[in-house]
């Protein structure tokens, strides 16, 4: 099973961990952490090399945060964030991926090299398809999310979620097919905690194989969810064991990348589950 994406062609015959590189101040876990005041990129540029250096196979740069509640960010500000990332990290030797839904932003990243785009709005915005159709290969990653970031928990989805986010996926799929992306190109995020209760998670962790029914790579993104505390009760800190565990269910129930933030565990532990195959 191969991933096309702008430069690289991705070998998912095993799991490959994407590593998180948030450029915001806000993020749920953390925000400001590599970014300092003054717009200092060196420590954003270390972590991504550190990243590769603790197993990543992919990065995946956002600036904006998607947590429940939080604000958007204004355009200029977002790519002021995002592009001198973008410029580094294409020289670094492994796939890149840019977390956004702008279609303006999209084509930026494009422009400068990124080979994946990774959308939780699974291109709804207006003009977001299209810049993903133009372009002659890139990746891109497709999320179901409930409402929007603003709202999503306070109105979470109601009933069995597994087959209605399957048909969403499915029908984002077909319809970014139709407008001529070959299906190599396009990956599927169920969009755990993005307006989904604890239980409503956690179904879909149980029943993940379900969603291999579309015939596409699924990615899966676990890394510190609120979900995980809410049945562990573990400080921010303390996270990364549950995330590990629930990275390895998810590679074993059948997802085929792991966006995670911490890369180092998450590779050591995959090791051992690729050893044992």
């Amino acid at each position: 099973m191969i991933w096309q994406t702008s430069r690289f062609q991705i070998d998912l015959s095993q799991p490959r961990v994407m590593g998180i590189v948030n450029v915001t101040p806000d993020s749920f876990s953390d925000g400001g952490k590599y970014l300092k005041q003054g717009g200092s990129f060196a420590g954003v540029h270390a972590h991504c090399e550190q990243l590769i250096r603790d197993g990543a196979d992919l990065l995946d740069i956002g600036g904006e945060s998607t947590r429940p509640g939080a604000v958007p960010v204004p355009l200029d500000e977002e790519l002021a964030r995002v592009l001198p990332v973008v410029r580094h990290a294409v020289t670094l030797g492994i796939p890149l991926s840019v977390d956004t839904y702008k279609p303006q932003v999209m084509q930026a990243v494009l422009d400068l090299g990124a080979d994946v785009i990774n959308d939780i709005w699974a291109l709804r915005q207006p003009g977001a398809a299209r810049v993903v159709a133009r372009h002659p290969s890139c990746g891109v990653c497709l999320m179901h999310m409930h409402r929007e970031p603003q709202s999503m928990q306070t109105a979470p989805m109601d009933g069995d979620v597994v087959p209605q986010v399957l048909s969403f996926l499915q029908h984002a799929a077909h319809d970014l097919q139709g407008l001529g992306v070959d299906k190599a190109r396009i990956v599927l995020d169920v969009g755990v905690g993005f307006g989904k209760t604890v239980a409503q998670n956690f179904s879909m962790l149980a029943r993940q194989r379900e969603f291999l029914a579309a015939g596409y790579p699924l990615l899966a993104g676990w890394s510190r969810k609120s979900s995980l505390a809410a049945v562990t009760q573990p400080d921010m800190a303390d996270r990364m064991v549950p995330s590990v565990a629930a990275a390895l269910l998810a590679v074993e129930r059948g997802a085929r990348v792991v966006r995670v933030h911490d890369v180092r565990q998450t590779a050591q532990a995959l090791k051992v589950w690729v050893a044992a195959q």
